[in-house]
Formats: C-alpha cells, structure tokens, sequence
C-alpha cells in the first residue's frame, strides 16, 4: 500500500435529538464569612441541562452596601475540576495510544519498501523484473485483504484486546522472515504475513477507538489513528535515506519493523477491553469497571443501561451472522461503506503519492527518500489539524470540505500540465497543487473514514461491517496501483487527474447527501436513531 489510507462509511439522513429535561437557573446563594474574592460553580448534569450557581461574597459587617465584587460571575469548570483544562480524554488517552502503535507498523510497512526494493531485488536475484518488485510491494495488499475481511468474526468471539495480542504474531514472525529472506520466497512469504496482521489492525483500531473513547473525544482520540500512520511512514522513509548508500541496509529496516508489534503485544496486557464487548459477553461487572476507569463514576449506570438496551433490542453480537450485514438496517451502511472506499481510492491517493516523486524531481528534488518524507510531513501536519477540527465542525463538514480541496488541487495540477505559461511555474502548480492534495486528503478524506464506519454500524454487525468495508478499500487500492502507471502512459497526466478530481467532486456530493452527523452521539444513540425496530 503506498498512501494513507483510511475507510469512511456512513448513513441516510435521519435526525436524532435526544430530548433534554431543562431547567431555569435557580441560584443558590451561600453567605459565609470569608475574605476570599467571589467564585462561582457550574455543574452540567449529563441529562439534564440544570446549572446550578453558587456565590460566596465578601461580608462586611460594618457596611451592608453591595459592591461590584458581589456579582455573580460563572467560570466553567471542566470534568476534573480544573478550570479552562478539559482533561476528560485522559483516561481513555494510554489505551488508545497502545492501540495506535498497530497504524504505527501499517505506516511503517508503507514506506519501508519505498528506497530499499532497488537493493533487495539485487540482493535476492531478481533485478530488472519490474513485475517481482511489485509482486513484493503488492503482496502485502493480498494478504491485508485476507486479514481484513477475517477480522469480524475474531473481534465478534475474542474481543479487541486479545485480537490485538493474536495479530502481533504474524506482525513480527513476518517482519522477522522478511528481514532474514535470502530468497524471493521468503521475502514474499513475509511481506504477505505481515500484510495479513496490518488488515486485521486496519479494521480492529478504529472499532477498539470508537468503543473505549469518551463520546466527547471518539473523534479526537480516533485521528490517533491518522497520526500513527503518520508517524510510521515518516520513520521508515527517515530510515530509509541510508539505504542509497548502503545496499544490505533493508534488513536493519525490517528488524526494526517488529520491534511496534512487540510494544503493542506488551502494552495490550496492560489495556482494557471494551466495555461494550464486555457487557455482550455478559460480564456485566467488567464493563462496568472499565467504564468507571475511562468515563467516570457518574456515567456508569446509564452507559450500562444503555449497552443493554440495545443488546436487548439487537441481539448479541457474539452470534452475528455475515449475512445480516445484507439485511436492513445494516445492509445501508455496509453499502455507503463500500461506496465511500471505492470514492476513496479512485480519487487517485494512490496514484497521487505515487507520481509525487516524480513531480518533485521536476523541481530538483532528486531524491526520492526525501520527497517522500516531504509528502509524509505534509499528510502529519493534515493529521493534526484533522484532530483539532474533528470534533468542533463534524465529520460530514470536514469530509465534504477535504474532498472539494482535493477535487481543486488535482484541477490545479490539471492546468498546470495543460496550460504550461513556462516550465517553472509549471513546475511550481505541480508541486503546490499536490502538496494541498495530500494535505486535504490527510485533514478529512483520509481520518474521518476510519472513524465514521464504526459510528454508524450497530453493535451486532459492526465488526463485520468494517471487514466487509476495508476488504472493499484493498481490492481498490490494488486495482488503482495497477492501472494508474499503464493509463498515465496511455492517456497522460491531466485526464487521469483531470478524472480522480471528478471522483472527488462526487465524493464530495455523496458525502452530503448520505452522511449524518455523528459527533457528540453515543454509539447507542446513533444506532437507535437508524434502526426503525429501537
């Protein structure tokens, strides 16, 4: 896989407003004796918007006039106590963070292959075979495939926590072979083992994330995702400048690519399961624990009253079957799933970073190590804005918006080649055109698809419904890999961008009117609201 390449799902349009109970303000006024400067306290009941304020004034005995000082001046105060300091992702944050290392490796495993095949077809004998070196490449798509569409069934009977210490195994064994391969066999035996651990993680972190992360933050905390990919793709091409020099440095590489699965093997005993998969399972008193431990006290019996209600209503996931995701209701959202995987990838990301390198070297960037590292820094910086922004406009906002920047990026690059006014500043649209392509893809298009599948799948199909959806997004992936080269030398630069801007348009159009807002809704609100038997 050569881009960073996420999954988004969504809904028909419905609306869902829970009814909140409200009350005045009624102020409770305390006198107490004290030299202290005024305070107020705001508390926000999580079903009811009651807000209660309490003044404490200073006393004067001498003098009963009111003064300035007296008056009532709220100051919010966030989930722990700390005024202006929202900290309740924090409990939640080290478990999804341990998560986040498997996007790490898939990241890692992206670019580990972007210098060093050159070396390793020399190595191992078949050099010059353009159609090995990306069976090697490919290879991994292959397995990713098999590993995808397998993860539902795992995550349905085992749990996320004990799926992820199970998928470490072909993560390292695979990195390790691969590292130690002194023949084609081999390295092709490694790559597809790890790519059959990277498709299980690829379906099982966005699941584990939206499960255990506060509704609040399931969106934040979700972009973790896009960060660790990120930060692996941006460690292997920074590893991977050596590899120019010295031919036999692949194997350090790939040693190195076992060392994430090790971490995440480790720090998922330490991690807590889901509580939501916990209560299916019917250890009632474990959810319960876990949901103390990341969301508080106060939200223990509703968010179990809630989980209950809908296993009542849905059944349990434990004995979901693949064929109910073709059976309404969720047969809509494996539907818009799949179709949103397949806008993904035939909105050209692929091909993009692909002929990004050979963009760059227009511009004097020869290297194609460090042009790809331009490209990784480029999809971070997305990333992290895609992480301040999630939760504050919404996923169909941000998804709408990073696809009409790709459609006018690609549009640019489109001109550009086209109507060329001199070959500098030909040169120059080329490369800001892709640079706000992959950074626009990197801010919408390629978080909020990870995180919005498994917000609007029902806890019964979910695990299957994000197999049945990134098994779509390899199948496309390798489709467009194949193709993209072949009708480039075919047809040319500008009507195959001029063609994946006009998917992103469509994109754009598909995403506004299928798409439902799912930030600041529970996972049970959300499904109560799309299946018409809630």
């Amino acid at each position: 896989m050569n881009s960073i390449d996420f999954v988004s799902s969504a809904i028909v349009s419905t609306n869902f407003n829970p009814k909140l109970v409200s009350f005045s303000k009624p102020k409770i006024k305390i006198k107490i004796k004290t030299k202290t400067k005024p305070y107020s306290l705001n508390c926000s009941l999580r079903h009811s918007k009651l807000r209660v304020s309490a003044t404490i004034k200073d006393q004067n005995p001498e003098s009963q006039t009111p003064n300035v000082s007296d008056q009532v001046t709220e100051h919010p105060l966030d989930e722990n106590g700390g005024a202006g300091f929202d900290l309740g992702w924090l409990p939640a944050f080290p478990h999804v963070l341990v998560a986040s290392m498997s996007n790490f490796t898939f990241g890692y495993h992206i670019g580990v292959m972007n210098g060093p095949i050159v070396s390793i077809a020399r190595e191992l004998g078949f050099s010059g075979n353009s159609f090995l070196e990306g069976l090697v490449v490919s290879i991994f798509v292959a397995g990713a495939f098999i590993g995808s569409i397998s993860t539902g069934s795992l995550v349905d009977k085992l749990g996320c926590r004990l799926t992820f210490q199970i998928d470490t195994i072909p993560l390292i064994i695979g990195a390790l072979i691969s590292a130690n391969a002194h023949s084609l066999d081999e390295i092709l035996g490694g790559r597809f083992l790890v790519g059959l651990g990277i498709g299980v993680n690829a379906v099982l972190v966005p699941i584990y994330i939206s499960e255990v992360a506060p509704t609040k933050y399931r969106g934040a905390l979700g972009s973790l995702c896009q960060i660790g990919t990120c930060l692996g793709i941006i460690a292997s091409l920074s590893l991977g400048i050596p590899s120019e020099q010295d031919p036999h440095w692949w194997r350090t590489m790939l040693y190195i690519a076992s060392i994430p699965g090790l971490i995440v093997g480790l720090g998922m005993q330490f991690a807590v399961d889901s509580p939501r998969w916990l209560c299916k399972a019917g250890r009632i008193n474990d959810a319960k624990k876990v949901v103390r431990e990341l969301w508080g006290a106060s939200e223990v019996e509703g968010a179990i009253e809630e989980f209950q209600s809908v296993s009542k209503n849905d059944g349990s996931d434990l004995d979901s079957r693949w064929s109910e995701i073709f059976e309404q209701p969720h047969s809509r959202v494996a539907f818009i799933g799949g179709a949103l995987f397949v806008l993904q990838q035939f909105a050209g990301i692929n091909g993009v970073l692909y002929f990004s390198s050979l963009t760059f070297q227009g511009v004097g960037i020869q290297s194609s190590a460090l042009a790809s590292l331009l490209v990784g820094l480029t999809n971070f910086a997305g990333a992290l804005c895609a992480l301040y922004l999630i939760d504050r406009e919404g996923r169909q906002k941000l998804l709408i918006g990073s696809y009409l920047g790709m459609a006018i990026s690609l549009f640019l690059v489109v001109y550009a080649v086209t109507f060329p006014l001199d070959e500098q500043l030909s040169n120059n649209l080329s490369i800001l055109g892709t640079i706000m392509y992959i950074f626009s893809f990197a801010i919408g298009a390629g978080p909020v698809t990870g995180i919005i599948i498994p917000e609007l799948s029902s806890t019964r199909t979910r695990g299957k419904i994000m197999g049945f959806s990134f098994s779509t997004h390899w199948v496309c992936n390798f489709v467009v890999g194949l193709f993209f080269l072949e009708l480039v030398e075919k047809l040319g630069v500008a009507p195959v961008y001029a063609s994946f801007g006009a998917v992103s348009l469509l994109a754009a159009a598909f995403a506004h009117y299928f798409l439902v807002e799912t930030k600041g809704r529970s996972l049970e609100e959300i499904e109560r609201s799309l299946n018409p038997k809630a």
